[in-house]
């Protein structure tokens, strides 16, 4: 079961194929750890995290639903949790009760779910989907919002001198140009 696993009811039901997925639920704690990355859920929640992951992501039955596991990797990385592995030195209990859980995954369970959901074209497609509610919502500044990346030249523009090398670098000073010029 591991440590901090308090639903051992579930956790067993789930194991033998009787549970689908457990439905969160959350209790009143105090001074629990990263926990101030729930103020930034209605945000995460807004630019279309969960929209539409049931669409485009299906994970087997087990303990951990979807939009659980989409949750703590948002989480993750708003506590600047860089690799899934660096999961191992925070307490698991404290982490699912931010998630409305006994715990969260193991690194290995967790990986295991993430190779489920990168497994095919599907990232792609729900971020290609995502990108284009984006740009819809607020037409007037889809130019920006294509444009407004960190443009550089590229190394190679610099040091190189071949055709290719020249053609990069003089479409990256264009873009550079259009970006100072847009947004001043």
């Amino acid at each position: 079961m591991g440590m901090g696993a308090t639903n051992t009811l579930e956790r067993m039901a789930a194991s033998v194929g009787q549970l689908n997925a457990v439905e969160p639920s959350f209790v009143a704690s105090l001074d629990v750890p990263n926990a101030g990355v729930l103020f930034a859920l209605p945000a995460l929640l807004v630019s279309g995290l969960l929209r539409h992951a049931g669409k485009y992501f299906q994970l087997p039955q087990g303990y951990y639903r979807l939009d659980s596991i989409f949750l703590l990797l948002g989480f993750m990385a708003l506590s600047r949790i860089k690799k899934v592995e660096d999961l191992r030195y925070c307490p698991p209990g404290e982490w699912g009760k931010m998630l409305g859980l006994d715990r969260i995954p193991e690194v290995k369970t967790l990986r295991e779910k993430i190779g489920l959901l990168s497994n095919n074209d599907k990232p792609s497609e729900w971020a290609s989907a995502l990108s284009s509610e984006w740009m819809e919502s607020d037409p007037d500044n889809a130019a920006i919002l294509y444009i407004d990346g960190h443009v550089r030249a590229p190394d190679r523009c610099i040091r190189g001198s071949d055709q290719t090398s020249k053609t990069l670098c003089s479409q990256a000073e264009t873009l550079s140009t259009c970006h100072c010029r847009l947004l001043g």
